[in-house]
């Protein structure tokens, strides 16, 4: 099937989070949320080395949620599930999607303001449950720089296993090489 045409929700609940792909009128809580955690992001995330406009955070959140509807990436968005959509606490996705298999790579950032409070942890749990539950996944992983033990903490807690350390694998936005962790899930075909 074309990944187009698979229906699906585009958003569902943990205990605490409203998880939603982005829609027209994200960007100002987006860039909210990333201009108050660029000194957090900026060592990992190559798209949070400088603040926003909120132009561009309405570009990119326009831009996720056509990406999202094609299912070519699906970004999303960790509200307070007690605020509506009214309160960002971070973003999180599934990327680097392989329909085929189905795989996914789960990336997760997380405000600053809201750090340390199990959000991305909890958000992390309940979209791998969404991957393999109703999207039929066969994979999930999570990839990581060596040196953001915060990430790696993530997986860890989680139950994902280490696949390995793939060293010297790429340049970070710096130049630096790294090393990356690999941290995946998998269900067999029956």
């Amino acid at each position: 099937m074309k990944p187009i045409l698979r229906d699906f929700p585009d958003h569902f609940e943990s205990e605490r989070l409203l998880i939603r792909g982005p829609r027209p009128g994200d960007g100002a809580e987006l860039n909210a949320a990333v201009t108050e955690s660029l000194a957090e992001l900026k060592p990992w995330m190559p798209w949070a080395q400088k603040p926003p406009t909120l132009a561009e955070s309405e570009e990119n959140a326009r831009r996720g949620y056509t990406r999202f509807f094609t299912r070519e990436d699906l970004w999303l968005l960790l509200f307070l599930k007690e605020s509506g959509s009214s309160t960002l606490v971070g973003g999180s996705g599934l990327h680097r999607i392989n329909w085929d298999v189905p795989s996914f790579e789960i990336g997760y950032w997380v405000r600053t303001s809201y750090a340390g409070q199990g959000y991305i942890t909890e958000a992390v749990a309940v979209i791998t449950d969404f991957a393999f539950d109703v999207l039929g996944a066969r994979r999930v992983f999570i990839k990581c720089d060596a040196k953001n033990e915060r990430s790696a903490a993530v997986a860890r807690r989680l139950g994902f296993p280490l696949e390995g350390t793939l060293h010297c694998d790429t340049r970070d936005h710096f130049g630096n090489l790294r090393d990356t962790l690999v941290f995946a899930k998998v269900r067999k075909e029956e």
